[in-house]
């Protein structure tokens, strides 16, 4: 795996394995770009936001290991915003394609929206204990706009 460049900026934090700490953890990180320079309207704002969402909501629905919680890692470096969210369950819940759901399913959708709105993603495993770590990068500009494909968010 290459090395990460050196983050300009970082917020880390463990949040509940719960329905509410996977709320915080998104209203956090939304926060946290603002305070960097990336308003809550910017769609690099509005991206990240969602990928947290995804990868929170899947920490804890899928992830949760009772008594156990969740660790959330964002960070700036260069010109790439990275968040990291890990959890204790060691088991890879991740699909090597991905298609598309019914139209009828109430699930399913959110690792393909992680997908569509990252620039790169991925899960590696926990280094120290049993779990895993599934990250999402998002390269922008110095004025905060993706420099990618997010016309949509807008």
């Amino acid at each position: 795996m290459p090395q990460q460049p050196q983050p300009e900026r970082e917020f880390a934090m463990r949040f509940t394995s719960t329905p509410r700490g996977a709320r915080l953890a998104r209203r956090l990180v939304a926060h946290r770009l603002d305070e960097w320079g990336h308003p809550y309207t910017a769609p690099s704002n509005e991206a990240l936001a969602l990928i947290t969402a995804e990868l929170t909501a899947n920490a804890v629905l899928h992830g949760h290991i009772p008594g156990r919680d969740f660790h959330l890692r964002l960070t700036l470096a260069e010109d790439a915003l990275r968040i990291e969210v890990t959890d204790t369950c060691a088991e890879k819940h991740l699909p090597a394609t991905f298609s598309a759901p019914d139209s009828m399913s109430e699930s399913g959708r959110g690792l393909l929206l992680v997908a569509a709105l990252a620039d790169d993603w991925g899960v590696t495993p926990r280094r120290a204990a049993p779990g895993k770590t599934v990250w999402a990068e998002l390269r922008v500009w110095a004025e905060g706009r993706p420099q990618t494909h997010l016309t949509g968010l807008d």
